[in-house]
């Protein structure tokens, strides 16, 4: 059961960090492997959405239920598809300088043990990979950062 939780300082308010974590339908715009979403319900505090993923030929879809406290936390349920479970959260943090911390963490399995011994073996490139084109869309939308100066500090715990 891979796991994982980290801390990034990063120069954008909790309030956009939480807006860009928020809009699931454009997930398939910059996060790797991700083929395709459908957002079925979208309110103030909670959102259902489907995601295709695909890597390597796999090609598999789930459904999350996204509950959302503005603007300082996401949580992320699955309700269905290829994983026994997963739960995904962030909470974004002021740093007093205009920026925030961002701490994320997931702990998800897969039903069928192949597809968990392949994710046990590229879990921590894959995480890197999906966390870095989060920093990359939050550069892109809002530019290189203010206050806080495009740093980040982790602190990572990873059990796979």
């Amino acid at each position: 059961m891979p796991k994982h939780a980290e801390t990034r300082q990063l120069p954008y308010s909790p309030e956009q960090m939480f807006d860009l974590v928020a809009d699931v339908g454009r997930y398939g715009e910059f996060l790797p492997w991700v083929s395709a979403v459908r957002v079925r319900s979208n309110g103030e505090t909670e959102m259902v959405a489907d995601l295709i993923v695909g890597f390597k030929g796999l090609r598999e879809s789930f459904t999350s239920r996204v509950q959302k406290t503005r603007p300082e936390r996401i949580h992320v349920d699955y309700l269905e598809g290829p994983l026994s479970h997963l739960t995904n959260d962030w909470v974004f943090r002021s740093d007093g300088q205009g920026g925030c911390f961002v701490d994320f963490a997931v702990d998800f399995a897969f039903r069928n043990r192949m597809f968990e011994m392949l994710a046990g073996q590229v879990f921590d490139r894959a995480l890197r990979k999906m966390i870095g084109a989060f920093e990359d869309r939050a550069r892109a939308l809002y530019g290189a950062g203010g206050a806080a100066s495009g740093s980040s500090s982790s602190s990572a715990q990873n059990t796979a």
